[in-house]
């Protein structure tokens, strides 16, 4: 199990590092003990934030509805719970995107 990646009730907390005003919104490795994630929006009026769901919602095949950030909403740091995903799942598919390293 990653270390990003927790059991929470009905789903999965992912510990994210989350990087604003990227050219394409993508994960970009793990650091920290957070998997990073670049998103192609400004930290502006909760753009990244929205960009963030539905990049989670499309990668993990859930519905935006079951993604909620719930800690560092005004931050790069955030938690985000994602409701009715195993956590070996979400693992594999966001380790699968993007670049490691």
């Amino acid at each position: 199990m990653s270390l990003w990646c927790k059991v929470a009730p009905g789903g999965v907390s992912l510990l994210l590092s989350v990087s604003p005003r990227a050219s394409r919104t993508e994960v970009a490795g793990v650091a920290e003990g957070r998997l990073r994630v670049r998103v192609a929006a400004p930290p502006v009026d909760g753009a990244a934030n929205e960009e963030l769901v539905r990049f989670l919602a499309r990668s993990l095949g859930v519905p935006r509805s079951a993604v909620t950030v719930t800690a560092g909403t005004g931050g790069r740091r955030k938690t985000v719970l994602v409701r009715g995903v195993e956590p070996a799942a979400a693992q594999r598919l966001l380790e699968g995107h993007g670049h490691h390293g």
